[in-house]
């Protein structure tokens, strides 16, 4: 099975603990991709103009280094995994409250309105009215700490409850399966739990370093591309058997294969592959 990764991923996914990136093995990864150097070119003079990253040398030969500030938003939020790995292996069981925010920030400030909103949602919020939002998860420090950058907490309240109903509907689960896309949810996790199993047969016959890479890459795309809309609910309140627990167990399984070949992989790598240290 393919996988749909963007030039932009494969740059910054090869950056080596020094912040540093071979082009000579940029352009092998990218052409085991499918990718032409034109392409690759083209998005690196995007990432130097972006100031993300900068080029010494030329060619095969150059040695790109990614910004300080660029590797800090770069880099995956480990204990976000860590959290989601604990929670799957049933170490984060929900106390059974719901904690809402509403927000009623005035039309003059609509940008940073908007901007808390699209935070909300991808802290895995889900909309309950107009400006009134629901999460299973202790989810106040991360949304306090949004309204603040922006300017607009004062307009934030919070609050929690054991009893949320909506209608005559009051069954937790039943409430979780109205109020977040979970068929959508799931249908990524499947395609996830296919690309890893196609990538764990590889692994155990064996791989080059750059098809190790190209590998490493594939499951990071993928893995990002169903993570990240997933409000990662707790188990009771998801469908039994969970796909998404499923195909993140085959994706630690494939992250502890490519560990033992860990001295040959970028940093990113590394860090998902100690942060699902919980499974072990």
């Amino acid at each position: 099975m393919d996988v749909e990764v963007p030039t932009r991923t494969v740059v910054e996914a090869l950056v080596r603990v020094d912040g540093t990136v071979e082009a000579g093995e940029l352009y092998e990864v990218a052409d085991a991709l499918g990718m032409s150097d034109q392409q690759v070119r083209l998005c690196v003079k995007r990432l130097v103009a972006e100031g993300k990253f900068t080029v010494d040398g030329r060619g095969r030969r150059a040695v790109l280094k990614m910004t300080p500030q660029a590797r800090r938003a770069a880099e995956p939020d480990v204990e976000f995994v860590r959290f989601m790995y604990r929670q799957d292996a049933g170490e984060a069981q929900w106390d059974g409250v719901w904690h809402l925010v509403a927000f009623a920030v005035p039309e003059s400030q609509r940008p940073a309105r908007d901007a808390l909103r699209d935070a909300i949602v991808r802290f895995g919020g889900a909309p309950l009215h107009g400006g009134l939002y629901v999460s299973p998860h202790d989810w106040e420090d991360l949304v306090e700490g949004e309204a603040t950058h922006l300017g607009v907490l004062p307009s934030v309240t919070f609050l929690t409850s054991a009893d949320l109903r909506i209608g005559r509907e009051r069954s937790p689960a039943a409430l979780a399966s109205r109020l977040w896309p979970l068929d959508e949810v799931a249908a990524r996790h499947e395609r996830l739990a296919e690309v890893a199993r196609v990538r764990l047969r590889r692994l155990t016959e064996g791989a080059s370093r750059t098809d190790l890479l190209r590998i490493a890459v594939e499951l990071a795309a993928e893995f990002t591309r169903a993570v990240e809309p997933d409000p990662l609910l707790p188990p009771v309140l998801l469908p039994q058997p969970w796909i998404g627990t499923q195909a993140r167990a085959l994706v630690a399984r494939c992250w502890d294969a490519l560990g033992t070949r860990s001295a040959e992989l970028p940093a990113l790598f590394r860090m998902y592959h100690d942060a699902v240290e919980v499974l072990r």
